[in-house]
Order: C-alpha cells, then structure tokens, then sequence
C-alpha cells in the first residue's frame, strides 16, 4: 500500500518557527528538522534562520554534500503545496456598506477634532479674505 505525502500551505510551515518546533522547506519539500538541531555541523543558529520558510536558496549556498541530501530524508513530513492561492473576493450589497468606507467613516469619528478644524480654520480665513476687499 503506498504511503500518502502529507502536503503543507506555506502558511502552516511558517507557524514552525522556533528552535523546539523547525521546519524548513527545501526544493518543495518540508522537513522537520526539530530533533536535528543540535547536530548540524553549521550550528542551530542557521537552522533557525532558515525555518519557517523556503530555504532552498541558502541549503543551495551552503554546498551541502551528497551524504547531508541523503541525511535530509530521514527529516522530511511532506511536500510544500503548489498551487496558487487565489484570495478570496468581498462581496457587498447595497444594504451593506463597503468595509473600507465604514472603517473610514469609523476613523472620521473617532477622530472628528481634525476635520472639524480644518473646516473651522478655512471658514475663518475665507471670512478674513472677504473682509480684506
């Protein structure tokens, strides 16, 4: 019976970021290098660097030897998903105000003092304006 891989969202694996819960992505694949830490021969300072993310650039850098790609494998949980993430789309009716707008509005009073200033200090320079001619 073949064995199903597991597949991670980017925004799982980066929740895995400390050094007592590190996961690294390398060429697509997710490894859990937790129990890792305290072997690797760059130290676990750039473990923890790379963790959370895809670190495939810097494993690349680093020139790591064919026995350490081997070593990975007994590290690895699954495969980094692939596909697009398409955000999700608001839809408003016309009983519904638009968020933007009700959150500009929520700002506006809350923070009324400003525009009631700006108002205050154009009425008085329009009046001192008209009173010069």
């Amino acid at each position: 019976m073949p064995t199903l891989t597991k597949i991670f969202s980017m925004q799982e694996i980066s929740q895995h970021n400390e050094r007592d819960d590190c996961w690294v992505v390398i060429d697509g694949k997710v490894y859990d290098v937790t129990s890792y830490m305290d072997e690797h021969p760059g130290g676990d300072d750039v473990l923890v660097n790379a963790t959370g993310k895809d670190a495939t650039e810097e494993f690349e850098d680093a020139g790591h030897s064919k026995d350490a790609r081997e070593l990975m494998q007994q590290y690895f949980i699954g495969e980094l998903d692939l596909t697009p993430v398409i955000p999700e789309l608001e839809i408003f009716t016309k009983e519904q105000p638009a968020y933007k707008v009700q959150k500009l509005m929520n700002k506006v009073t809350k923070h009324w003092a400003v525009p009631a200033t700006i108002v205050g200090i154009s009425a008085i320079a329009g009046i001192l304006y008209l009173r010069k001619k």
